[in-house]
């Protein structure tokens, strides 16, 4: 069903544009704008489509009406139209970009992105890819592609990812990760860490079952196992390393302390046994090469003092990490990483998907690949259109800030329009089309604009040598306007050339020069298609069009269109 705001609604999105201009000295954001609609008007959330454009065109003409007439002035219409809207509000200098770096001074600082390859990438992943990513081209810096891939069992990884998720990186940032790293590759690296950490003396082998430490660690007493001597613990490794242990019979564990108050940090585990004879690592090289693999802890802090890195961005949810690693470092004589913390995002439309998850729902059929449009993947957001600079810019937007965030889908959605909008040629397409017979002066062509904000890109020849349209059967009823071409009365004939009255603007297409298609929107739950007619083109598939009254959409195939939007 078509949806059009009413002028509540219309009024709602100019008066908080407005407010956003004012607030940020004619620097507005349309994120900021759509996410304050989508939290107070829940009704309006299943439109987020149709809203964002409406909410970009409002944002940059409220930008402009500030830059040219000053804050004063629309300060002076908020006072008049809204002035609830001014309660408790200043103007603020809009931050731009991210927030500024602790301890690069005479550094090259060194960032790192490091996925767990056990499928390709997400919408949250590319977070980490923007951020990281943004601060090493700003400072000069390096960032580092490291693929954790030392579990083979909870989370086992897929031979595909090793080869896409680079290509992944390189869309999303437009350019390549400086170097990329390979945690499997690496496990004589970790091997030497946990001999040092046994010969160190911070380290043990720990024999006892998982439920026996449990206990151990409630009662804040120590393991026997702690007390062995440096041989007997080496003698231990060696059986681990040979085979005589089996999985679950021994761990390496990093000494602590038994009474720390977090029970986390009370002698984590360093390294454990895996049984990849049965279950071997996916890459042929690896396969069942090692029996002992580090857990991600311990893996990933002695690859980020090895690969020399300076800051680690990631989520507030692994602060824990940081105090098991940064209590490693100690042992080690090592400087931790500067370290930084984000809260989590939340879109609106999206629940709880995970890579596993999604790749189970691809297995017994429910999706239909990785670029399912439905999927909040690198390759779904893809095939809805949605451009690389447009996820870079949501992102940077967003920040870097511990606190948790919920937005609509629509924010992502209104940085691709500004990203897409000047690009887009237009095209009708008609939802449940209803034939009209014109009458009266018919011309044989009408010219239609193929961008009504660029000229130069010429127009759209509509032959009306049949002189029989299609309009969508809601506009169906009364008077109307065809868009860039004429009045028409309720029985199809043409009254004026020229605007006569207010009547509505509806979108068309002629019988001659247009076919059959369909509309595909996607949501989390399904593809709903729409048929209907479109006006033929010979754009490619991929190019991204709008469609006239209803929103951004990308060619597929021959006869149908995908919803970006």
């Amino acid at each position: 069903m078509a949806w059009a705001p009413d002028e509540d609604t219309r009024q709602l999105i100019w008066h908080l544009a407005l407010q956003n201009a004012f607030e940020y000295e004619g620097k507005g954001a349309a994120g900021s704008v759509i996410g304050r609609i989508m939290s107070t008007r829940a009704d309006l959330r299943q439109f987020g489509g149709q809203i964002s454009p409406l909410v970009a065109q409002s944002v940059q003409k409220a930008n402009t009406l500030a830059q040219e007439q000053g804050l004063d002035h629309i300060e002076s219409i908020l006072a008049n139209d809204a002035p609830h809207l001014l309660e408790g509000r200043q103007k603020q200098v809009k931050r731009e970009g991210l927030p500024e770096l602790k301890n690069v001074d005479g550094i090259k600082p060194v960032f790192r992105f490091a996925p767990n390859p056990n499928g390709p990438l997400s919408f949250g992943h590319a977070r980490g890819i923007v951020i990281n990513g943004t601060y090493a081209k700003k400072h000069e810096g390096t960032l580092i592609l490291r693929f954790d891939d030392t579990d083979t069992t909870v989370k086992p990884p897929s031979l595909s990812a090793y080869g896409l998720i680079p290509k992944e990186v390189e869309w999303l940032l437009g350019r390549p990760a400086d170097r990329i790293v390979i945690a499997s590759d690496r496990i004589p690296q970790y091997y030497e860490h946990a001999e040092k950490m046994l010969e160190g003396e911070f380290g043990y082998v720990c024999k006892c079952s998982a439920e026996a430490f449990r206990g151990f660690r409630e009662a804040k007493s120590n393991c026997p196992c702690r007390d062995k001597s440096v041989e007997e613990n080496i003698q231990d490794w060696n059986k681990m390393l040979d085979g005589t242990y089996k999985p679950g019979d021994a761990v390496v564990r990093v000494k602590t302390d038994m009474t720390l108050k977090n029970p986390a940090l009370r002698d984590w585990p360093a390294l454990r046994m895996q049984d990849t004879i049965t279950n071997p690592h996916p890459r042929p090289n690896i396969g069942s090469t090692y029996k002992v693999w580090p857990l991600l802890d311990f893996q990933s802090a002695v690859e980020d003092h090895l690969q020399g890195v300076t800051h680690i961005i990631r989520g507030k949810d692994l602060m824990d990490s940081t105090r098991k690693q940064t209590l490693l470092y100690e042992h080690f004589g090592w400087t931790y990483p500067e370290t930084i913390y984000w809260g989590r995002v939340k879109v609106h439309e999206w629940g709880g998907f995970s890579t596993s998850k999604m790749r189970a729902s691809i297995e017994n059929g429910e999706y239909s690949g990785w670029d399912d449009p439905r999927l909040p993947t690198i390759q779904g957001l893809q095939a809805r259109g949605i451009q690389a600079e447009a996820l870079r810019n949501f992102w940077i937007e967003l920040g870097v800030t511990q606190k948790d965030i919920s937005v609509p889908l629509a924010t992502l959605f209104s940085h691709n329009t500004k990203k897409i909008d000047d690009d887009a040629p237009r095209l009708s397409f008609i939802r449940n089309p209803v034939e009209v017979q014109l009458t009266g002066d018919v011309p044989d062509t009408v010219e239609l604009p193929i961008h009504p904000n660029h000229s130069e890109k010429g127009v759209r020849t509509i032959s009306l040598d049949t002189p029989s349209i299609y309009i969508e059967s809601e506009d169906a009823h009364g008077t109307y306007r065809l868009k860039e071409f004429a009045d028409i009365d309720a029985s199809g004939n043409i009254e004026s050339v020229e605007r006569s009255d207010k009547r509505p603007i509806i979108h068309w297409t002629s019988s001659s020069t247009s076919k059959d298609a369909t509309l595909m929107i996607p949501n989390q739950e399904e593809i709903q298609h729409i048929s209907g007619r479109v006006e033929s083109n010979n754009y490619s598939i991929g190019t991204i069009v709008q469609l006239e009254r209803i929103g951004y959409s990308i060619i597929t195939s021959d006869g149908y269109l995908l919803m970006h939007e």
